[in-house]
């Protein structure tokens, strides 16, 4: 069990509201639902590395004197991992704001009637450092399972928790209760809460599959 509570933050942001109506919208077609995706992706991303990417300063010369100016810590290490398959739409925005972030592909498979949640694809290293920085991608948090199986898995390979943060568009309330009880440590980026699931565990009222809707399968 988690002694710390669980921090999820939904920015006010007047472009991340655009971009999460388009992507709830039935009528969105899917070029236009992942590039609204992607954008979801690249704000609240912007957000959750708000005080939280280490710099070092270092010495400029300007067009007209020397003087101190911060860039990003070169020897810091970022992670990006996405959870396949709807976190992929929105990995290439978060990458393109920290292009040096490695990227690790993880991929899981509901269970339809049991809703549990199986990995099929594990591109993690065997062990992670304790000071890497790791932001996960996953677009619809709606049981939370399949990100407590990813955070079970990350602390076996060495990861620190406290330096996990989560992309999501919708988190469900239920989704939230379930992940604050045993990893209260990480921090959540989410352009929405919704508070209940239907009876097949989507999120209600969501967007619908967000796999689906962005690479056009059923």
């Amino acid at each position: 069990m988690s002694g710390e509570q669980l921090r999820i933050y939904v920015p006010p942001h007047p472009l991340i509201k655009h971009w999460l109506t388009l992507v709830r919208d039935v009528s969105t077609p899917m070029p236009l639902f992942r590039t609204a995706l992607g954008e979801l992706g690249r704000w609240l991303t912007y957000e959750a590395l708000r005080d939280w990417l280490p710099t070092q300063v270092i010495r400029v010369q300007t067009p007209l004197a020397e003087t101190d100016a911060e860039i990003l810590d070169i020897d810091a290490s970022l992670a990006i991992i996405p959870i396949l398959r709807a976190g992929l739409a929105m990995v290439e925005s978060c990458q393109s704001l920290v292009p040096a972030a490695r990227i690790y592909h993880l991929g899981y498979r509901r269970n339809e009637e049991t809703l549990d949640a199986t990995c099929y694809l594990d591109n993690l290293p065997k062990t992670l450092s304790s000071n890497t920085r790791i932001l996960i991608t996953e677009p619809m948090l709606a049981t939370g399972g399949t990100l407590v199986s990813v955070l079970e898995d990350l602390e076996r390979r060495g990861a620190t928790l406290g330096l996990v943060r989560v992309i999501s568009a919708i988190a469900a309330a239920p989704a939230l209760q379930n992940i604050g009880a045993r990893y209260g440590a990480i921090n959540i980026y989410a352009a929405a809460i919704d508070e209940h699931l239907n009876d097949r565990g989507f999120i209600v009222p969501g967007l619908g599959d967000a796999g689906d809707r962005a690479f056009g399968t059923e």
